[in-house]
């Protein structure tokens, strides 16, 4: 079968390599359809080139592990893949953790589906599991304002629709070209509102204080974590007992006190305890452990898409299947992306002889 490696540049190439076998009874192998992409796909093989990148998966089942029980053959399905292990979601065929994975309804398309796993689990686990916000099956009863920057990007957005499912609000969003899409997520009603982040700095902080109207912020999802956003933060956090969930860890966070509650994200928890947080960070007493808050809310996501109260996010199909994949990594680097995610169909691959079930 064929599989994309991804380079620094970022180059991607293509290989011939062998057909998964299932490395645990909890394990599916999914025929992928369609795979998305993030940006750790092309910062990642920066620092490792060629290692397995490409975890959002959507396509059919194609077999099962010994264990698995809520999973057949043929089934739709959508799957985060587990981040730098064999078989991810750049090649005809992946495997992901039954845990990590969740039928798509049949009026959701493979493109919706792959917007989701990786992008909308960052965001439930930033909200709740770092954050400690409440939970959409037991909202919030108050005001509770939220700041969310980046908004429009597909993590941010993600934090507003399930902040939104919540109850939270006011939702304070920073954002700039994606504002039309943000502004079709928020309810003004509500207080909601969007701060432009494209006037400039000083701009932002402006912003941030007339939407708290003379509050302190005690919660924000910082979804960019860089060009200075925590900074901008800083200056309307309540400093004793503000909390930040940030995305990146390899960052000099200046300007942030050590002693400030921030919390790094780390989508990959939700399959193991292997990867690192924040030093010095502190895990909120009383949380679930993050599998199983995982498993938790990836049937969470599927129950929403059923009953519609749920989507994925916007997003375009890069052409050329895995060998649209060097152009769509390359457009991510560049920041071209806005209100958008960007999907390839791996039956567009040209050359490609077309596995079968």
């Amino acid at each position: 079968m064929k599989e994309a490696r991804v380079h620094p540049g970022p180059k991607v190439t293509i290989e011939d390599v062998p057909f998964p076998e299932l490395p645990g009874p909890n394990y599916l192998i999914i025929k992928v359809v369609v795979c998305g992409s993030n940006p750790k796909d092309w910062a990642i093989a920066e620092r490792s080139p060629g290692t397995t990148q490409g975890d959002d998966i959507a396509g059919i089942v194609h077999s099962v592990g010994a264990d698995v029980t809520n999973f057949k053959p043929g089934d739709r399905v959508a799957a985060f893949h587990e981040m730098l292990t064999p078989y991810g979601a750049f090649g005809e065929y992946g495997v992901a953790p039954e845990a990590t994975t969740f039928h798509l309804p049949a009026g959701v398309s493979f493109e919706e589906g792959a917007t989701i796993p990786l992008a909308g689990m960052t965001a439930a686990l930033g909200l709740y599991q770092r954050l400690g916000l409440p939970v959409p099956w037991l909202p919030a009863q108050e005001r509770l304002p939220l700041v969310v920057y980046g908004a429009a990007s597909a993590v941010g957005a993600f934090a507003v629709k399930l902040a939104a499912l919540s109850n939270i609000h006011p939702i304070i969003c920073v954002a700039g070209r994606g504002a039309g899409y943000v502004e079709t997520l928020i309810d003004r009603s509500r207080g909601d509102t969007i701060v432009d982040y494209r006037a400039g700095d000083a701009a932002v902080v402006a912003g941030l204080r007339a939407a708290l109207a003379g509050e302190k912020l005690l919660y924000a999802f910082d979804a960019v974590s860089d060009k200075g956003s925590f900074q901008n933060l800083m200056h309307v956090f309540d400093r004793d007992r503000g909390k930040l969930a940030v995305v990146l860890a390899r960052k000099r966070y200046e300007g942030v006190p050590d002693s400030f509650h921030k919390f790094f994200t780390q989508v990959g928890k939700v399959h193991s305890d292997r990867y690192p947080g924040l030093k010095g960070e502190k895990k909120l007493r009383g949380r679930l452990g993050d599998q199983t808050f995982g498993a938790i809310m990836y049937k969470f996501f599927e129950s929403g898409l059923l009953d519609g109260w749920f989507n994925g996010h916007p997003f375009e199909v890069v052409p050329g299947g895995l060998h649209g994949l060097q152009t769509g990594l390359s457009n991510l680097k560049a920041g071209k992306a806005s209100a958008v995610k960007y999907v390839f169909r791996i039956e567009e691959t040209p050359g490609l002889a077309g596995s079968k079930l």
